[in-house]
Formats: C-alpha cells, sequence, structure tokens
C-alpha cells in the first residue's frame, strides 16, 4: 500500500510502501507497523464522495477526527480500528463539527465547532478547556506528536509534497496526479 508518512511538527509528508493486513477482504490498519486508516469525508455539498488511505506517524490506539482539515474542511478520520473510526466520525457529525479523539468505544476528548464545524460559539476560557482535554486524551493515546491535530489538518492539503488525501483519493502531489492505493511491486 502506498502510505503517507507524517512527521511531528512538519508540514511536507513522504509516501512509503507497507504491506497491511488484509481481513475477509478488507484492508486493515496495522499499528504494530504505525500504520493507520484514513478517511477524508466530503461534507458540504452531499457529494457522497470520500477518499481512503493510510498513513504513519501518530501512534495511537483509537481514533482521531476533525472537520478542520485544509482545504476544505471536510471530515477527516484516522485510526486503527473501524469501531473507534465510525464513532469518531459520529460524533463530529452529530455536533456539527470540530475535533475528536476516541478509544475503546468512547470519546476521551471532544472540542465542538459548530458554526461550520471551524469556530465555537462559547467563551474562550470553555473551548480552552475542551482543547486541553483533547490534548490530554491523544497522548493517553499513545501519540507523541507536537500537535496531532494540526498535522492531520494538512493531511488532505494537495499541493504540498508527496502523497496527500483528499475525498476525491490518494494524489501524488509531486505529479499532480491521481494515484491507486494499492501498489504492485
Amino acid at each position: 500500500m502506498r502510505v503517507i508518512e507524517m512527521a511531528s511538527g512538519r508540514v511536507d509528508d513522504r509516501e512509503t510502501r507497507r504491506t497491511v493486513p488484509l481481513k475477509n477482504g478488507l484492508l486493515e490498519s496495522s499499528p504494530d507497523q504505525d500504520v493507520l486508516k484514513a478517511f477524508v469525508f466530503e461534507r458540504h455539498h452531499e457529494t457522497g464522495t470520500h477518499g481512503c488511505g493510510f498513513v504513519s506517524g501518530f501512534g495511537i490506539t483509537g481514533a482521531l477526527a476533525q472537520t478542520v482539515a485544509h482545504d476544505a474542511h471536510n471530515l477527516l478520520v484516522v485510526g486503527s480500528n473501524d469501531e473507534d473510526m465510525a464513532l469518531a466520525a459520529n460524533t463530529l457529525v452529530e455536533c456539527g463539527g470540530g475535533a475528536v479523539a476516541v478509544r475503546d468505544g468512547k470519546v476521551l476528548g471532544l472540542v465542538k465547532l459548530p458554526i461550520a464545524g471551524l469556530m465555537s460559539d462559547k467563551p474562550l476560557e470553555e473551548v480552552a478547556l475542551e482543547v486541553d482535554g483533547l490534548e490530554r486524551a491523544w497522548e493517553n493515546m499513545g501519540c507523541t506528536m507536537v500537535s496531532p491535530f494540526m498535522t492531520m489538518a494538512l493531511l488532505p492539503l494537495a499541493c504540498i509534497p508527496e502523497l496527500r488525501l483528499t475525498n476525491r483519493g490518494l494524489v501524488d502531489c509531486l505529479k499532480f496526479e491521481f494515484v491507486p492505493l494499492v501498489v504492485e511491486e
């Protein structure tokens, strides 16, 4: 598989190739290799488009999701298992957007951003407490990145090399073309 390798505190990424498990005909995350599933769902025009891929560098068990995701601010989900990823995505759909951390079927941290999925109508102090809780949550999930949600927000930005994931699929940002997830070698 093509895997988007993200690094803490960096804007750029690298394309790597890894083998991931296949279960009942479906590709699975491989947390022991730090390879997680990633999805981008279009959320503005009800097109139903979505892209799927794999990402490394987060080191988490569970799922992270957010609607702050450059440039289109679609729904982005990264995780080690489908159940936590679904709960993370659905949590954000229900609250109108934001950022969430989920592990073992429980929401560990949530920042609600109901104004276009980008802004809160709460006082600064309340939002700051939510952000603190979210930061503790991703640290407890095993993430060592300086700011995983900022790193995640750049995952679909298809103008920064090397490989990015949009709601239309994987983009090779060196050639500016869509590429398949599966690589025959």
